[in-house]
């Protein structure tokens, strides 16, 4: 099996296998795949007759190496298949095997080929879009009460929201780099914040030529917010990307719900908010705009049979 990485120019052919695709983890994101990779690692692929297999490579921690679940819109792989796959690909493990498709299959029929153990890290919140989008009831009567403070701080005409274009990528890139002083989140170059950092740059530059859409938010003409959302599934989108100077009060619970309105077609009806990486502020934070139910990730570990 011949796999290549993953660029830019592969986007068309790819994409098709990611349409209305099942599995409701972040990972399954064809311009998620091209934003998260770094010096560390890199997506690659290879093409079987009905199945596009996507693996991760790294440079040096090698032992990390790993695919995910592979695509294949008419397809069921079956555990044993799966694998089969993995000897013949010569990567040992699947990550972001969603908690769904472990019910669907069954884990005493994995248990038989595979080591199955959680990855605590990369469980996602998914939320309804509706309940994100109006904010109702009491228990979101903090969120509404800082946008409050905020549209009281910045009236209207000083207020400027847009999409995203070619035209705004220096001063999102600008942007994400006071964003990153803001948190130090370079102070560890491997940390999850700083491969993060990276990944949000990858993903402004990609905004014209994949299906990521995003957001911006000015105040007199200063941008001071971003954020960038994709669909997953067929009825799910997934909100990658979302910063907003955290110096201004009320200023990310306002535009986390203006991204909510604005960046989602009306057939979304769920919303993805990717995981916490074990970051207690984040999990705090993410929980705080209680998630409908949370999607564990689990990593496949093949035995030796």
């Amino acid at each position: 099996m011949k796999f290549h990485k993953i660029t830019l120019q592969d986007y068309d052919r790819l994409a098709p296998f990611f349409r209305n695709q099942a599995y409701p983890l972040c990972s399954y994101s064809l311009p998620s795949l091209l934003s998260w990779q770094t010096q560390a690692y890199y997506p690659v692929a290879a093409l079987t007759e009905d199945s596009l297999i996507i693996a991760a490579e790294y440079t040096q921690k090698t032992e990390l190496r790993h695919l995910i679940l592979p695509l294949a819109p008419e397809k069921d792989w079956t555990p044993e298949a799966l694998h089969r796959l993995c000897l013949d690909s010569g990567f040992p493990t699947y990550w972001f095997v969603p908690e769904t498709w472990i019910r669907k299959v069954g884990e005493k029929d994995l248990e038989v080929f595979f080591r199955v153990e959680e990855q605590s890290a990369y469980t996602d919140y998914i939320y309804l879009k509706e309940d994100l989008s109006e904010l109702k009831g009491r228990k979101y009567s903090k969120k509404r009460n800082l946008i409050s403070q905020f549209e009281r701080s910045f009236t209207e005409d000083r207020i400027h929201i847009a999409a995203i274009g070619p035209e705004d990528i220096p001063e999102c890139l600008d942007f994400l780099e006071l964003w990153c002083r803001e948190r130090n989140c370079e102070r560890d170059p491997e940390a999850d914040m700083a491969c993060e950092k990276i990944a949000a740059a990858n993903a402004i530059r990609l905004i014209d030529d994949s299906h990521f859409r995003g957001l911006r938010l000015s105040i007199d003409g200063r941008l001071v917010a971003f954020g960038i959302a994709n669909r997953l599934t067929q009825d799910m989108g997934v909100l990658h990307f979302e910063k907003a100077l955290g110096s201004i009060k009320g200023l990310y619970q306002y535009f986390d719900r203006e991204c909510c309105r604005r960046l989602f077609s009306p057939d979304i009806v769920f919303i993805n908010k990717e995981s916490d990486m074990d970051e207690p502020g984040l999990a705090h934070a993410k929980n705080s705009y209680h998630p409908i139910r949370k999607e564990k990730s689990f990593v496949l570990t093949a035995k030796d049979l």
